[in-house]
């Protein structure tokens, strides 16, 4: 069981990681450097751990004002926070962070090196039913951290690349507060645990899909202009 439930629960990072790192084909990136970004959005799982039980003994709030209380601030502005700071002490004043690219690049290791062991964790809790969860798990959660990873590099990105302070600020901030708000509305959907709910939440799936993609293609783009130009 040991075995198939680690492999179940590395599947969607192996083929995320795969995914990612083939986008990056005109300027690629150190693979220490994203290992590295791996192993420590891992160990984040630490930190993260002690903050949220923290975090939740604040929780004073009754029914859909606690869940957001959870999915907010105790989930999603702890993990994004974490994550993001992997990447702004490893690789924004790498020489390799060259292009807007690579923001999206790094952002993405650090959360699937988070997501990897959350996922296998959730696995193990699973038991009996560690198929279902992480085939549940990795077409739903791991992905879509990645998904908050890619809104994170691109506003990183607009950042490290800003023509002037004011501009580099407010693009900092978003790298952090938008992919907590994403974060957020994602498990509070699931958490509210409301009936016709799955619909809004597959469109919310949809969206940010749809929304991060259409980004990572404009820096991919973007990246294949200026080392093919």
């Amino acid at each position: 069981m040991n075995e198939l439930a680690i492999a179940v629960g590395l599947a969607p990072t192996v083929a995320i990681a795969i995914f990612i790192y083939q986008k990056d084909r005109y300027d690629r990136e150190p693979v220490s450097l994203l290992l590295k970004l791996f192993v420590f959005g891992a160990l984040t799982v630490i930190p993260v751990y002690f903050i949220e039980k923290f975090l939740s003994y604040f929780n004073i709030f009754t029914g859909a004002l606690g869940v957001a209380y959870t999915a907010f601030i105790v989930a999603g502005l702890t993990e994004e926070y974490f994550k993001r700071l992997v990447v702004t002490t490893f690789a924004c004043k790498n020489k390799s962070y060259n292009e807007k690219l690579d923001g999206i690049i790094y952002s993405v290791f650090s959360a699937l090196g988070f997501a990897t062991v959350e996922n296998l964790m959730y696995i193990f809790i699973g038991q009996s039913n560690y198929i279902y969860v992480g085939v549940t798990r990795g077409l739903l959660a791991v992905p879509a951290h990645t998904l908050f990873g890619v809104t994170m590099g691109y506003y990183l990105s607009l950042s490290k690349f800003s023509k002037n302070d004011a501009e580099s600020i407010v693009y900092y901030r978003r790298s952090l507060y938008i992919p907590v708000m994403l974060h957020g509305i994602y498990d509070f959907i699931l958490m509210i645990n409301l009936e016709g709910l799955m619909v809004v939440f597959l469109a919310f799936v949809f969206y940010l899909w749809k929304s991060n993609l259409s980004k990572l293609n404009e820096y991919v783009n973007e990246s294949k202009f200026e080392n093919e130009g």
